[in-house]
């Protein structure tokens, strides 16, 4: 059963509906009553933290090329909403801006604990990514993620009161034993991988578990009933009305 404590994260903001990782999705998924928001960050090439997926701006942007290749002035500059289409397309309409990961702590702490994905491996990121979250004070309501182990174990020598889990296809005893070695609160399992046995031994080891990759509602359901602790989706008004449904 899901508990009050369950995680329902809204993935790159509410990016079923809008334009991801920009302020109006993120504004939208806690207008949906989401309290948690998922969100990735990259480098600019003058040392800005901005969020952003790709490490290239051409899907979600008007701009072509590197997000380590272009400035902060630069990539403000560009719309990051006309891609989705809808209103955001609309002529005339102001464009939507790639946020800097400053505005958003500034814009959402205290309303939301934030999910940050470290997206690159350079030596430069994890740094000023934990420089701006000391700078907000928002530490215990912040967790940091990524798929790369290095980034973690530069986040857990540099800030160690910063919570910090490691994305994976799949929790296996090598990942676990290296996990909790390195003092990793969370394991975040892709969601077609978790089993409910999976998630109670990842429990009995004290980890959180987090599932990421959910596609759809079944599998959104799937992950529920197999007692993970939370999950990233791109439309947490639904996952919150299940959960709510599921007392």
């Amino acid at each position: 059963m899901a508990n009050r404590s369950f995680m329902a994260i809204a993935h790159r903001g509410a990016s079923s509906y809008a334009p991801e990782n920009t302020l109006p999705a993120f504004d939208l998924a806690l207008k949906m009553g989401a309290s948690h928001i998922e969100l990735d960050v990259h480098l600019t090439t003058d040392g800005e933290v901005v969020v952003i997926h790709d490490d290239a701006l051409d899907r979600t942007s008007d701009g072509h090329g590197p997000v380590s290749g272009c400035s902060l002035a630069e990539i403000k500059g560009l719309d990051a909403g006309r891609w989705f289409g809808g209103p955001f397309a609309e002529h005339g309409a102001e464009p939507f801006r790639i946020p800097t990961l400053a505005e958003v702590l500034i814009r959402y702490g205290g309303r939301a604990h934030l999910h940050i994905e470290i997206k690159e491996t350079t030596a430069a990121l994890v740094p000023a990514t934990v420089a701006l979250i000391r700078e907000s004070g928002l530490q215990q309501h912040v967790t940091l993620t990524s798929f790369h182990l290095q980034a973690l174990v530069e986040a857990r020598q540099i800030a160690p009161e910063l919570e910090a889990g490691w994305l994976v296809a799949a929790p296996t005893e090598e990942i676990v034993s290296r996990a909790l070695a390195l003092g990793l609160a969370q394991i975040c399992p892709r969601a077609d991988q978790v089993t409910a046995e999976a998630v109670r031994a990842l429990h009995a080891r004290g980890l959180v578990v987090r599932a990421w990759g959910v596609s759809d509602e079944a599998l959104m359901r799937r992950a529920v009933e197999a007692g993970v602790d939370g999950m990233t989706v791109n439309f947490p008004d639904v996952l919150l009305a299940y959960l709510r449904e599921r007392g």
